[in-house]
């Protein structure tokens, strides 16, 4: 937490900063300029998309905090990924974040190569100002006043997760950024750059195969969506054997998870399932485990249907990512263990899935352990009674039985209105 006496500190060194401004006069005022004036309604909120990665600057866990760091993330339209351009006068900006109402802030007032972006109340400091400079095809850069440099991505990363910092404005890709304006109704009038809302058909299996044990899986496994099946009786047995367990950085692709699918996949580590489809989900589709709270858990396309209980099981710490998935006739897309002997705070992310009745609900998360879920891009088809609940919060717990203790939006389930259409 930061201690008010952080604060005062950080409001003396404003006016101390102000003073040296004055000193520099005229001078700075006239590097004020933007560079033919690129323009921004101040009354409307915008998601700003890297050129280099395509993903949103964010603000990382949701914080509201002082000091909450800046990063970029997928793009999914949530309040922590919107800004508003807050005038400071000369052709300044003071860019507010919607989520947290903080403003961008060059970290500890400095002028170097790799100085952090992070928020920070507003102060209407000089190392919260910055200006728009015009890049080709639409784009700005973002220049400090207080140093002059531009707020580019790490590195060129291409990641999620890479921060925010500042460099020597070159003009370069990273530090260019696109301003996506957001609705009135909380959606993007510049639809987010993946996933599109369509989703394939079920495929066809190019064969099939029984399995008697457990497939394991290192580096990248393709299998030609090849059927795989019966390595259990396909019932609800919580001893079932998985079908494929994943290894550290294993990929498994293109697959058919058949009837007597066990207890589906087991990922010890961070993993990717890129386009597997289960026609029958026994136990569960998937489990994520492993101990570091660096993994990620990826399941990009594919799809999932006939699960009585779980689609996705979460185990171990870490962040498990649901993007351009469909799912139907289940109990629960998502749950993180409600009473796990060994409890972690774990981020769920749900992007571009589409939901067709019954189910029962999407994402169910710990809050009182620090669990967060971010949901967009979600269409439910088939459920005119919106009888699916969107995101549960429980009181998860070490032994004995977790308890429901909220629904709907929140500070931990992160979504809007906006992020759910019926069909």
């Amino acid at each position: 937490m930061i201690q008010h006496s952080r604060v005062r500190s950080r409001l003396h060194r404003t006016l101390a900063a102000a003073a040296t401004a004055l000193a520099v006069g005229a001078a700075a005022l006239v590097g004020a300029a933007p560079a033919s004036a690129a323009s921004v309604d101040t009354n409307a909120w915008y998601v700003l998309v890297n050129r280099q990665s395509g993903k949103a600057m964010e603000v990382r866990d949701f914080s509201t905090a002082d000091g909450g760091v800046v990063q970029q993330w997928t793009r999914n339209d949530g309040a922590w990924q919107q800004f508003r351009f807050v005038d400071a006068g000369s052709g300044w900006y003071r860019l507010q974040n919607r989520h947290s109402g903080k403003v961008l802030d060059v970290w500890e007032w400095s002028t170097q190569d790799g100085g952090q972006i992070r928020q920070f109340t507003d102060l209407n400091a000089t190392n919260q100002h910055f200006r728009l400079s015009d890049s080709e095809g639409g784009r700005v850069r973002l220049l400090s006043r207080h140093s002059g440099r531009a707020v580019s991505v790490t590195n060129r990363s291409t990641t999620d997760g890479a921060t925010i910092t500042q460099v020597a404005d070159g003009n370069q890709y990273n530090q260019q950024w696109q301003l996506a304006k957001v609705g009135a109704d909380g959606g993007t009038t510049t639809p987010p750059p993946s996933g599109g809302g369509t989703f394939p058909a079920w495929p066809s299996a190019a064969g099939q195969v029984k399995v008697s044990s457990t497939i394991s899986v290192s580096g990248t496994r393709d299998l030609g969506l090849v059927r795989h099946y019966g390595i259990s009786s396909g019932d609800q047995d919580e001893s079932q054997p998985p079908m494929f367990l994943l290894e550290d950085g294993a990929v498994l692709k293109n697959v058919i998870i058949g009837t007597g699918a066990g207890d589906g996949v087991h990922c010890t580590g961070t993993c990717t399932l890129q386009n597997v489809w289960w026609e029958d989900v026994g136990e569960d589709a998937a489990t994520f485990k492993g101990t570091s709270a660096s993994q990620t858990m990826t399941v990009d396309g594919g799809g999932a249907r006939g699960a009585s209980d779980k689609v996705f099981q979460h185990n171990g710490p870490g962040t498990f990512v649901i993007r351009n998935f469909q799912v139907s006739d289940f109990g629960k897309l998502y749950r993180s263990c409600g009473n796990c002997s060994k409890q972690y705070a774990r981020t769920v992310r749900v992007e571009n899935v589409q939901v067709t009745a019954p189910g029962k609900s999407l994402v169910g998360i710990n809050s009182n352990l620090g669990d967060r879920a971010t949901l967009s891009g979600v269409t439910i088809r088939n459920d005119s009674s919106r009888k699916i609940v969107i995101c549960e919060e429980y009181r998860g717990v070490t032994s004995g039985e977790p308890s429901k203790i909220g629904s709907g939006p929140s500070s931990a389930c992160g979504y809007s209105a906006s992020s759910i259409t019926y069909r």
